[in-house]
């Protein structure tokens, strides 16, 4: 199960992906951050400004 956490005061969305894995870099897409491990597994992702990137990708999935 995944673990979300909000920070208002960043405006970033944090969905942690893994419990386990040990951080080597992380690859930025636009306001998309992802967090990857040694193995180029995926840790965690962090929405930056969430709150306008994420009720719009809410209604593109409303959409579909």
């Amino acid at each position: 199960m995944y673990k979300v956490r909000y920070d208002a005061e960043s405006d970033v969305l944090t969905i942690l992906l893994s419990k386990s894995g040990r951080l080597s870099h992380a690859e930025e897409m636009g306001d998309i951050v992802v967090h990857l491990g040694q193995k180029g597994e995926p840790l965690f992702l962090e929405l930056l400004n969430a709150s306008k990137n994420v009720p719009l990708m809410v209604q593109a999935l409303a959409k579909k």
